[in-house]
């Protein structure tokens, strides 16, 4: 895979696939897309979602989700779901007497992502849920299977970042969905044309970003892209996880593969006009006052593990005036002021020169656990995120439309915890709740590799969600605790890589699985 990657990339033309809606160019789209997305569910069913059938449906509904009834949009035929029903459908596990929420969450992981990763492990389907990945073939409880559809309710508007206000919106959404030209599944879409990409002159449908996507999934609401729970109007809402915590008692954690303070994590807790003021979206992760809780800080999570760790910036205007120079995501003073060490809430695990990243995190966990304290943990490599895992299970990026292609010492892999390592770290600290916990796992490098443009490391991010994934629910299985846990698995948005030659995807598993077996280098797979 990593061989079929680089020489698509050097020829930019690739006879097996490509990115964007011009077959004859390996890429020529690095950006999101409005492509209907999966949801997988394990100890809940979308049987009350079906029972009240798809609000594109239903112009009503419609107008309710998005301000108005998008143009081309109604479809009484729909059988996908509007992403805000991903919080519906956590609500209802809530009032179910559920107790325990885990949402697994793979940024930009669409249908073909995700069966380029199955392709590769050799399996083969041209509809459907599909087969070989575990989210797709775990059947040890009752588990569910629909599509989702991800629009926006706008693109990004202006705002004031210092006073964390909206400042234009006129009252016209943009968003929307046409299955006649976008397809009533993602197997079903006309790839060559652009309307899933929001370049349609007829049929412009606005894209979503990650926060306002997580918004709509974690807080119920369509707002405009770059929204951190604010809506168009300027209203701050409460996500989920944090209401749960403010009024059940719960813990919540959140876990995520690239910066901690980025749109998905950011969504599941914070409030902000711009998914770019990291600092202080970090501040209301952790507790400290922030530009959208000056006076009145938010509790903070319980368990926050990811990347960022290591960054440096001296200015950064889409901070704001308070942005302070030093780590942009997190910066370091807050990590001292939250720190046990200090007075504060948090035992804190950092990246640390000669120390393994998976024995320094659980050693944390575990003092978290016995003096019954938060946990923080602080990881990645050059850029904020973990080192990105490749197809074959390795951590060697070949190239792709970066200026150049991703490197990691040795120190960088040892030093790191990967993404399972971290969630069975947040787990362990979170099952000592008394009320119960809420908790998000996001496997954000999928987003970053289908941004790049990068196949090979789009299917070995999504085996590392993957192994995320079966963290979770052994888990659940060691806990004995199906009767009140629900699992939910889905993407926030689409990408579009697409597949023209299915063959070439299994053929490169199978050349790598016998590589592998006969500890040989995997021979190399020639474009034409």
């Amino acid at each position: 895979m990593r061989r079929m990657q680089r020489i698509a990339t050097e020829d930019q033309a690739a006879s097996w696939g490509h990115w964007g809606h011009q077959p004859n160019k390996y890429m020529t789209w690095d950006q999101h897309s409005n492509r209907l997305v999966p949801v997988y569910t394990f100890g809940i069913m979308l049987d009350q979602l079906r029972a009240e059938g798809s609000a594109y449906r239903d112009p009503t509904r419609l107008k309710k989700i998005y301000g108005k009834v998008p143009k081309g949009t109604l479809d009484p035929s729909a059988l996908y779901f509007d992403q805000t029903d991903i919080y519906r459908l956590q609500q209802a596990a809530i009032d179910a007497g559920y107790t325990n929420i885990i949402l697994i969450i793979f940024d930009g992981m669409d249908w073909q992502t995700t069966r380029a990763a199955s392709l590769y492990k050799q399996n083969r389907y041209e509809s459907g849920r599909g087969t070989g990945l575990s989210f797709q073939d775990d059947r040890r409880v009752e588990t569910d299977y629909g599509l989702i559809c991800t629009s926006p309710k706008s693109a990004i508007l202006k705002f004031d970042t210092n006073a964390q206000t909206v400042l234009d919106w006129a009252g016209e959404p943009t968003g929307g969905y046409d299955p006649s030209r976008g397809g009533e599944a993602p197997w079903q879409e006309q790839s060559k044309r652009k309307y899933l990409l929001g370049e349609d002159r007829e049929q412009p449908h606005t894209v979503t970003d990650s926060a306002a996507s997580a918004t709509s999934m974690m807080s119920g609401y369509k707002t405009y892209n770059a929204a951190i729970n604010v809506l168009v109007d300027g209203r701050q809402v409460v996500p989920i996880g944090r209401s749960l915590q403010a009024e059940d008692g719960f813990k919540v954690g959140l876990v995520t593969s690239v910066p901690v303070t980025h749109a998905t994590p950011a969504c599941a807790y914070a409030n902000n006009v711009t998914r770019k003021d990291y600092q202080d979206i970090g501040r209301d992760l952790i507790g400290l006052p922030s530009s959208a809780h000056r006076n009145t800080p938010l509790q903070g999570v319980d368990v926050l593990l990811g990347g960022g760790w290591g960054e440096k910036k001296g200015t950064d205007t889409a901070q704001g005036d308070n942005f302070v120079p030093g780590n942009p995501y997190l910066h370091e003073e807050d990590i001292r002021r939250v720190d046990i060490q200090n007075g504060g809430k948090y035992v804190v695990a950092q990246r640390t020169p000669g120390k393994a990243g998976k024995s320094l995190l659980m050693a944390s966990a575990m003092k978290a656990i016995d003096e019954d304290h938060r946990l923080l943990g602080f990881f990645g490599t050059k850029g904020g995120h973990l080192p990105f895992q490749t197809a074959d299970g390795k951590y060697n990026p070949t190239i792709d439309n970066k200026d150049a292609k991703e490197e990691y010492t040795p120190a960088d892999i040892a030093e790191n915890p990967t993404l399972a390592e971290m969630t069975r770290a947040a787990l362990l600290v979170l099952e000592q709740a008394v009320d119960g916990f809420w908790l998000l796992v996001e496997a954000g490098d999928v987003d970053w590799a289908n941004h790049a443009n990068n196949v090979d490391n789009a299917i070995g991010s999504v085996f590392s969600g993957d192994e995320a994934f079966r963290v979770v629910m052994d888990w659940v299985d060691e806990n004995d605790a199906w009767a009140y846990t629900a699992v939910i698995v889905t993407a926030d948005h689409g990408h579009y890589l697409v597949i023209e030659d299915a063959d070439r995807f299994v053929e490169a598993g199978k050349q790598a699985e016998m590589g592998q077996k006969q500890q040989t280098p995997v021979p190399e797979v020639i474009t034409p």
